[in-house]
């Protein structure tokens, strides 16, 4: 009986370690979902607009659009969720023309046409760092609006707290990865997260004002995410809480809609 419990517990010990191996080496393909476009493909958005390369540090082609307002009182960067790419995430932009606001979004690696893959979390940051530089080439930084979705809330507070854009939004954020991983996979130790984006920690040094949005539905990230991130704002930083909003679709909520058009018209700086 004894030899039996032995080899039982070295079946699931071996087949837990086999586990967090293949969780490690094949985590980008768990966390992110990209759809890959070809090098020739058109986009076929609505209004005007202008694909841009991004030249990364280490000489990589990002691609990335921008859609141009009639009379633009700024930019917003947009940094969009884990799936897709910019192929359907451009349709968010006319709601911010509509408001006249050019919107940037960046198609991260392997995203759409961007050249290679998602390796680690500095090369994250970078790139996005290297698209915000190529932004201040056409925009005044106090006319820069940084805003993340979901994934893109960790990379765009991290950016906020290297910069000084004129305003930082969050949609859906988290307040860190590793709180998420401790939610839904607490078996899991926690080293073996590669992509532990702290966005907790980042809003400690944003100097930017911060605005977070999150619906009291979400079913991917819990809103109480952004209640524990009420702990790191400052004065005039603000959490907007969307009723029966679930985690996709807050760009097309009405509530949401009228507050982006508040914050956006009494933007004067």
């Amino acid at each position: 009986m004894k030899k039996l419990l032995l080899g039982i517990f070295a079946f699931f010990l071996i087949a837990y370690v086999m586990l967090c191996v293949g969780i490690y080496f094949y985590q980008e393909k768990i966390i992110f979902y990209p759809e890959k476009l070809p090098e020739n493909y058109k986009f076929k958005f609505d209004g005007d607009f202008e694909e841009i390369t991004v030249i990364t540090q280490d000489k990589k082609h990002l691609n990335s659009v921008l859609f141009k307002a009639q009379n633009p009182k700024g930019v917003i960067f947009y940094l969009h969720g884990n799936g897709g790419s910019l192929r359907e995430w451009g349709e968010v932009a006319e709601l911010y023309t509509n408001m006249n606001y050019d919107t940037f979004i960046l198609d991260y690696r392997g995203y759409g046409k961007s050249e290679d893959k998602i390796n680690n979390r500095d090369q994250l940051f970078s790139d996005v760092e290297s698209a915000y530089k190529g932004l201040l080439k056409r925009y005044p930084e106090n006319k820069i609006i940084i805003l993340g979705y979901s994934i893109g809330t960790g990379l765009a507070a991290k950016l906020a707290s290297m910069q000084n854009a004129r305003l930082l939004i969050l949609q859906a954020p988290y307040y860190s990865m590793e709180d998420e991983m401790s939610q839904k996979f607490s078996f899991l130790p926690k080293f073996l997260l590669k992509y532990n984006f702290k966005t907790g920690e980042y809003l400690k040094t944003v100097k930017s004002p911060v605005v977070i949005f999150h619906g009291d539905k979400d079913e991917v990230i819990n809103y109480k995410s952004s209640l524990k991130l009420k702990n790191s704002f400052k004065k005039g930083d603000s959490l907007i809480l969307l009723k029966d909003q679930y985690h996709n679709g807050i760009t097309d909520n009405l509530d949401y809609q009228n507050s982006m058009k508040i914050i956006l018209d009494s933007d004067k700086k």
